[in-house]
C-alpha cells in the first residue's frame, strides 16, 4: 500500500477503503496515511470533487476501529466538551487556529493550487473552533496536520487496531 501524494489509488486500496467506508468514497481521492498494519487510515480530495462538487472535507478517516472509538466518543458529548475547552483555552485555540490555516494550505496543494473550499475550513465550518467531528479532527492528524484535538484523541484511543482487521475485509 502506498500513502505518497499524487499516487492515485490502487485496486486493492479502492477495494479497502471501500470495505472500511460501507461505500465507494467519490472521486478522486487518494490514501495519504497508513495504520501500522499497512492498510488504509485516511485518504484526501481535493476540493472539487470529479463530477464538479466543491468538496470541503479534504481528509477522511476510514479506519474502522478509530471511527468507531470516535462515534461512541462523539455520541457521549465529546465534541462539546473539546468546543467549550477551546473557548476557554487560548492555547488551544490558537492552535486549532493553525491547524485551520494549514488545512487551507494542504487542501489548496491537493487541489492544483486553488481551494474552491476556502471559505470554509474543517468539515465545512467557518469557525475554526467549532468542534462538530473528532474523526476530521483526527484525519488531520493523520495526514500531518498538526492539529491538537486530532493528536489527543489519537494519544488517547490509539492509532490503531490491535488486531489488523481491515485484513478480513477483501480477500
Amino acid at each position: 500500500m502506498s500513502a505518497d501524494p499524487g499516487t492515485p489509488p490502487s485496486a486493492q486500496e479502492r477495494a479497502i477503503v471501500s470495505a472500511q467506508l460501507g461505500r465507494v468514497p467519490r472521486d478522486p481521492w487518494r490514501v495519504a496515511a497508513l495504520c501500522r498494519h499497512g492498510f488504509p487510515a485516511a485518504i484526501v480530495s481535493p476540493s472539487v470533487l470529479g463530477d464538479g462538487t466543491r468538496f470541503p472535507a479534504y481528509a477522511w478517516l476510514t479506519c474502522p476501529h478509530l471511527t468507531e472509538t470516535l462515534f461512541a466518543e462523539e455520541s457521549a458529548g465529546a465534541a462539546a466538551r473539546w468546543a467549550e475547552r477551546a473557548a476557554a483555552d487560548r492555547a488551544l485555540a490558537s492552535a486549532l487556529q493553525a491547524a485551520d490555516a494549514a488545512l487551507r494550505v494542504a487542501r489548496a496543494r491537493e487541489s492544483g493550487g486553488e481551494d474552491a473550499c476556502g471559505d470554509v475550513g474543517l468539515a465545512g465550518q467557518r469557525d475554526p473552533l467549532g468542534v462538530k467531528c473528532l474523526h476530521a479532527h483526527v484525519a488531520l492528524a493523520l495526514v500531518g496536520i498538526d492539529d491538537p484535538i486530532g493528536a489527543e484523541e489519537l494519544a488517547r484511543t490509539g492509532q490503531t487496531c490491535s488486531d489488523a482487521r481491515c485484513a478480513t475485509l477483501v480477500a
